[in-house]
């Protein structure tokens, strides 16, 4: 399902500029991705367009006029959250906020939609396929260190 997702974010400027389901099965299955893939994306990409119509995010990640968290609250992930996200996958996701580009919002988004990935295995790379599908259901392109430490291989870096 992660390929289907890497190529509809690659092909697709933003997630409104997407074609609609069937028409993107189609194209998806031109491309030669497996009907299980297909189905398995498209499932997941609706339940994303769910979970963006019941929030309203501006294009910037400061969230104007949406009640913010106070300074001194926290976000506690359940058990269930936190067997299936792992140590790596939370750790990002407090990265992410804490850099300020992960709005609680967004992020209430990509947890969601991490638990909803199919499959038993979960990695920090799908969690930033996801993160990636997020901002572009938003219209919102990273800023250029968040999407390299997105797409960059982290084990192909050399520490100085």
């Amino acid at each position: 399902m992660f390929e289907v997702l890497v190529f509809v974010y690659e092909n697709y400027w933003r997630g409104d500029a997407c074609p609609e389901p069937h028409a993107l099965e189609r194209k998806l299955s031109a491309h030669g991705f497996e009907p299980e893939e297909i189905h398995e994306a498209l499932v997941w990409l609706d339940g994303l367009n769910v979970a963006a119509q019941n929030i309203c995010v501006p294009v910037e990640p400061q969230l104007h006029g949406l009640p913010q968290p106070g300074a001194a609250s926290m976000r506690v992930f359940s058990v269930r959250e936190q067997d299936r996200l792992g140590a790596d996958c939370l750790g990002f996701i407090s990265f992410l906020e804490s850099s300020g580009v992960l709005p609680p919002a967004l992020r209430e988004i990509v947890v969601d939609r991490a638990m909803a990935a199919p499959g038993d295995d979960f990695c920090l790379d799908a969690l930033k396929i996801i993160v990636l599908m997020v901002y572009w259901r938003f219209g919102h392109e990273p800023d250029a260190l968040i999407l390299d430490e997105l797409c960059d291989d982290a084990e192909d870096r050399i520490a100085h």
